[in-house]
C-alpha cells in the first residue's frame, strides 16, 4: 500500500497531501533559506509533481533568483498566514519541494543530503554518515 500523508499552513487555510516517499531529503544551509524562514536552515521533502495534490485553500507563487547560482525559485505560500509550504526550481524540473515542518507529522522521512554548508552556521552540526555538498546537489532524474 503507497503511504499517504497530509501537511498544510499554519492557519489550516491550504492543506496537501503527498502520496510516496520523498525522491530526497534535504537540509539546505544556503543564505536564501535562513532568511526566507529566519532559521538556520531548509528542510525539505522533494516529490515529482504528481505526488503531492493541493486539497484545500489557495496558494500564491512568489519568484526568487538566486544571487548564487542565478537560478528561480517559486515559493507557494498561504495568502492568509504566509507560510511557505512548497516550492519548485529551475534546477528540478517535473518536481515539487515541501517544506518539511508544514507536515502533519515531519518525522516520517528521512534526510539524505545537506546541501550549501558552505552557508552552515558554526553551530549546526551535520550528522555522520550523511551526505553533504558546499553547494547544491540535483539528484540524477529516475
Amino acid at each position: 500500500m503507497i503511504e499517504k500523508h497530509l501537511g498544510g499552513c499554519v492557519c489550516g487555510a491550504v492543506r496537501y497531501q503527498v502520496t510516496g516517499s520523498p525522491v530526497v531529503g534535504t537540509v539546505c544551509h544556503c543564505k536564501f533559506c535562513q532568511r526566507r524562514l529566519a532559521s538556520a536552515f531548509a528542510v525539505l521533502a522533494s516529490f515529482k509533481h504528481e505526488a503531492i495534490e493541493f486539497l484545500e485553500g489557495e496558494v500564491h507563487e512568489v519568484e526568487h533568483r538566486s544571487d548564487e547560482s542565478g537560478r528561480w525559485l517559486r515559493m507557494r505560500f498561504c495568502p492568509k498566514c504566509g507560510t511557505t509550504v512548497a516550492h519548485t526550481a529551475e534546477i528540478r524540473p517535473g518536481m515539487m519541494t515541501i517544506a518539511a515542518g508544514t507536515f502533519d507529522d515531519p518525522s516520517w522521512f528521512t534526510i539524505d543530503r545537506h546541501i550549501w554548508v558552505q552557508s552552515k552556521l558554526p553551530w549546526v552540526s551535520i550528522p555522520a554518515g550523511v551526505a553533504s555538498y558546499m553547494q547544491g546537489y540535483v539528484p540524477p532524474a529516475t
